[in-house]
């Protein structure tokens, strides 16, 4: 390039001494310092050892080969995404603890959340064979006594800010604007898979019978089952409570069922724990919601196959109280569903092998 090219530019040019063209009215950019003195508490600020965060930025990000001005690593940027969730504070916040602009946050949140559920499928995984199925089965044998579970289902509300559409669809039954999700887990608290796409009115039986496991599990092979709470049809593959228990065999059966489904909601009670923004209110878009939640539902499983500690659940943790489906069930899956309850409160009481 020549000097003619810049005839007529509209703004000044001058040549340095090394024979580079510079704008003399483009400000320079300064970047902020990075933040390197959180040795003491950086579970608290990340939520992860140091060490496992090194494990998410390799496992979940794309090797990074920007070099331009202050271009974040990516230790850096998963650092930033697990800030912003396990802190429900603003951007400006999270950028200023770090050294970083808030526009650069917001970018690089948004960059690894979407890199994080783009690997969804290898750490959500429910079973869909025979073969896994039986050994899900083994697995929740190992640890509790109700005979063929897999796992528990259950759904959990995150609040979010007011959407700008769809306003009524979003109340939950407290009056309250939420996303219903709901998710399963098996033995290892692990989650086995997530529904986070509907509205806070949406009732849990809706999201259970348009939900892509209600294909897989119904009358499955192998006659695994999952443990649910009221707000569930009662069929062969779904267990839930007696509601008025009578006999001892049914009674037996309500506290065994009680004590083990549980389960759902003490890993709900984790991942709110460990990432904080799902306890307060989500302030992103309403479209932005669903990949946000699974981010975090995500890294939970991580967290447990690199046995990060559990943080500690906040004594004031509310779980969601259930409330009666009023569905139609087919009757011939509810009277299947009663009998084999009734098998198993007898097995559980030690009448006979179910």
């Amino acid at each position: 390039m020549y000097l003619g090219d810049f005839v007529n530019l509209p703004f000044p040019m001058v040549v340095d001494v090394d024979g580079i063209y510079q704008n003399q009215n483009r400000s320079v950019k300064i970047y902020k310092t990075r933040r390197v003195g959180d040795d003491d508490n950086f579970e608290e600020l990340y939520r992860f050892t140091r060490e496992n965060v090194d494990f998410l930025a390799q496992t979940f990000l794309e090797d990074n080969s920007e070099t331009r001005g202050g271009a974040l690593s990516n230790r850096q940027r998963m650092k930033c995404f697990l800030r912003y969730v396990g802190d429900p504070g603003f951007q400006v916040g999270v950028g200023e603890d770090l050294g970083v602009h808030q526009t650069t946050v917001c970018k690089t949140i948004w960059s690894v959340c979407k890199a994080i559920v783009d690997k969804s499928d290898e750490w959500i995984h429910f079973p869909n064979t025979a073969v896994e199925m039986e050994q899900e089965k083994k697995s929740w044998q190992r640890k509790y006594r109700f005979p063929s579970a897999i796992g528990a289902i259950d759904c959990t509300h995150i609040l979010i800010k007011r959407p700008g559409n769809y306003k009524d669809e979003f109340v939950n039954r407290k009056g309250l604007n939420s996303f219903n999700v709901q998710a399963t887990c098996n033995a290892t608290e692990q989650f086995t898979s997530v529904d986070c796409e509907w509205a806070g009115s949406v009732h849990d039986a809706r999201i259970w019978r348009n939900s892509d496991i209600f294909d897989i599990i119904q009358d499955n092979a192998s006659g695994a089952l999952l443990l649910a709470d009221e707000a569930y049809p009662l069929t062969p593959w779904m267990m839930k409570p007696y509601r008025d228990p009578v006999t001892s065999s049914q009674k037996m059966f309500n506290v065994i069922h009680t004590r083990e489904r549980v389960i759902i909601e003490r890993v709900f009670g984790q991942v709110k724990q460990r990432f904080s923004i799902l306890q307060s209110k989500v302030r992103v878009k309403t479209e932005k919601n669903p990949r946000m939640i699974a981010a975090c539902f995500i890294l939970h499983n991580a967290a447990k196959y690199l046995n990060d500690r559990d943080f500690e659940l906040d004594e004031t943790t509310t779980y969601d109280i259930a409330v009666p489906a009023s569905t139609v069930i087919e009757n011939t899956a509810l009277q299947r569903g009663q009998k084999r309850r009734d098998a198993i409160a007898s097995y559980l009481l030690g009448d006979h092998v179910c």
